[in-house]
C-alpha cells in the first residue's frame, strides 16, 4: 500500500485554497465530484484534496471537545514557528490561535508547538523542533 492524499471538506472552496495555498500548497487538479467542486494540491511533502459541500453544518469542535472521537488534525514541520506564526497573520489578515506557542516534549525531543485553525475551524498544528 501506498500513500494517496488526505482529503477535507470545506464550506468555501475558494477560501480554503486560497488558505492551504499561503501554508505551502499549489493546485495541481481541479474537478467535479457529483455535483461539487474539488481539487488536489501539492506542497509541504503530502497531497491534499478539497471537496466543497453544499449547506454545509458547522464542524464539530475536535480541539476543545474532550470527548471528540475521529481525525484530529494536520500536523507540519516549520524550521521557525514564530516566523511562520508571523508570516501567516501578514499574508491571511487574519489567523485563528487555537493554542499559543508552547513547549511540548514528545518522546526523547523537545518541540515548539501551536495550533491554528483553517476557515473552516480544522486544526492543524506547527511544529518547530528544538
Amino acid at each position: 500500500m501506498q500513500y494517496a492524499h488526505m482529503a477535507i471538506r470545506t464550506a468555501d472552496i475558494f477560501g480554503a485554497i486560497a488558505f492551504y495555498e499561503v501554508l505551502g500548497f499549489s493546485v495541481t487538479t481541479r474537478f467535479t465530484t457529483g455535483t461539487t467542486l474539488a481539487c488536489w494540491l501539492d506542497g509541504l511533502g503530502t497531497k491534499l484534496e478539497l471537496i466543497q459541500i453544499p449547506e454545509p453544518k458547522p464542524a464539530p469542535d475536535c480541539f476543545y471537545d474532550q470527548h471528540y472521537v475521529g481525525y484530529y488534525h494536520l500536523s507540519f514541520e516549520v524550521e521557525d514557528l514564530e516566523k511562520e506564526l508571523k508570516n501567516l497573520v501578514e499574508k491571511l489578515g487574519k489567523l485563528k490561535i487555537l493554542l499559543s506557542p508552547r513547549v511540548q516534549e514528545i518522546s526523547d525531543r523537545l518541540y515548539l508547538i501551536a495550533f491554528i485553525a483553517d476557515l473552516d475551524g480544522l486544526p492543524i498544528e506547527l511544529m518547530q523542533p528544538l
